[in-house]
């Protein structure tokens, strides 16, 4: 009876006049803000590193896959078109570092955004604004409720949840589960691009390294290791994958992105020739300390007991969202892939790349919770399919439906190039990743 009387206070047109929150500043964030000003829309823009893109940074070193006129956002580039924005050059294609530096960090200090993007704010809860996920009543027209790790509590009219997975990274381990003593290996233990060739060169120099999982990440650090090798004596490298081959890092000659097929032949050739031992069919059950403050993965092989050591594993198996904080609110995920249920078919990595993932919007996103997405990489759960354009597109539906524009958010407005991936290394060697990141967006 409490909250019925209270409802009046917060819906309508009360409600409408509060911002849309958009949770995360990297490039589809950042893409929803644009949207939502050019419809007359209110953002904010809560984000929680110390800059826009915090996680493509991680990654820096890494050239995408594809080039500028892919993964600049049009409304967001419209914004920067008054002030005198230097355009990149479109057919080139930028490292994470160019996208931050070039795009992303000039877009967020337009005049029209610079006031609605907060940094340093990590989100610790959403739900409605005296409801829990089992209240129904009145629940589309109550405000959400966004309560930020230190205290502090937000309105909105509605939420879209860009934040990526790049923090939520899968673990070494086979079954999904985290090592018996977690504790004692995890310094031995990294997950993500490290720039081997760069700021973590030393914790690589002159190690054995085993890097384990069979997509394009893995294959990045391979590559960069490999070269590593080259330069510092005592530097070793193998890679460990549950499957029989690594026929999909490898490629095809048919492969229409030129990047990627180079970086399939670099990898395969590396195995050739040995300079990477490929451990195939190698399940992992646990990884142990050992003396000497290396680690020991421990499994099966080809069904029979097996162990590898190493000074340092790269854990390169893709990435999970992080759900705890949208506890109450009422979510429909697969079971399987963590995505929006009518999303994830269309996504299943078992079926799909980057580029035969069709295009989609508000309905295939939606969830029971109304005016509340995931979009981006988190939009895509633990699938690794994920690019830019995609997730530009989702946003730009997203603001259509907002505005009230429905049959315009139902509209599909994106071309898929038939094939795709999501990055490439810096030449002369060519390096890759199957995903990513901060607001999930290593892809483009």
């Amino acid at each position: 009876m409490i909250l019925a009387a209270a409802a009046p206070e917060i819906a309508g047109t009360a409600r409408t006049a509060l911002p849309v929150v958009v949770i995360g500043a990297g490039p589809v964030g950042l893409a929803a803000a644009a949207q939502l000003l050019e419809r007359g829309i209110e953002p904010l823009v809560l984000e929680r590193g110390d800059g826009p893109g915090a996680a493509i940074r991680e990654w820096g070193h890494i050239r995408l896959f594809s080039p500028w006129r892919e993964v600049l956002d049009a409304a967001a580039v419209r914004l920067l078109e008054g002030t005198g924005w230097p355009a990149p050059e479109l057919e080139r294609a930028p490292t994470g570092l160019e996208l931050v530096e070039r795009y992303l960090e000039p877009l967020a200090r337009t005049d029209a955004l610079a006031a609605r993007v907060r940094y340093g704010v990590e989100v610790d809860g959403v739900s409605r604004v005296g409801m829990d996920r089992t209240r129904s009543a009145g629940r589309a027209e109550t405000p959400f409720l966004l309560r930020l790790a230190d205290g502090e509590e937000l309105r909105a009219r509605a939420v879209i949840d860009a934040s990526g997975t790049f923090a939520q990274p899968n673990g070494v381990i086979a079954s999904g589960l985290r090592p018996r003593d977690a504790a004692a290996v995890a310094d031995q233990l990294t997950h993500g691009l490290p720039d081997v060739l760069g700021r973590d060169r030393e914790r690589f120099a002159g190690r054995h390294t085993v890097v384990v999982g069979a997509g394009h990440s893995a294959a990045n650090t391979l590559i960069a290791l490999a070269q590593l090798a080259d330069e510092v004596p005592g530097t070793t490298v193998a890679w460990l994958i549950r499957s029989a081959s690594p026929v999909r890092v490898y490629g095809s000659d048919g492969d229409q992105l030129g990047g990627r097929r180079s970086l399939g032949e670099a990898t395969h050739e590396l195995v050739r020739t040995g300079r990477v031992a490929l451990l195939d069919e190698f399940l992992v059950a646990d990884a142990a300390p050992v003396e000497g403050g290396r680690v020991a993965l421990r499994g099966t092989r080809a069904e029979a007991p097996a162990e590898t050591v190493a000074d340092t594993v790269v854990v390169a198996t893709g990435f999970r969202p992080d759900l705890d904080m949208l506890r109450e609110v009422r979510l429909r995920l697969d079971e399987v892939v963590e995505a929006p249920a009518r999303l994830a078919p269309l996504i299943d990595p078992n079926v799909h790349s980057c580029g035969t993932v069709p295009p989609h919007g508000v309905d295939e996103l939606a969830h029971p919770e109304p005016d509340f997405w995931l979009a981006g990489m988190k939009s895509y759960g633990r699938a690794p399919t994920f690019l830019l354009m995609t997730g530009y597109e989702q946003v730009r539906s997203i603001a259509d439906e907002l505005a009230g524009a429905h049959e315009a958010a139902r509209r599909i407005e994106l071309t898929l190039p038939e094939t795709g991936v999501c990055s490439t290394s810096n030449a002369p060697s060519l390096l890759g990743r199957e995903l990513l990141a901060s607001d999930g967006s290593c892809c483009g």
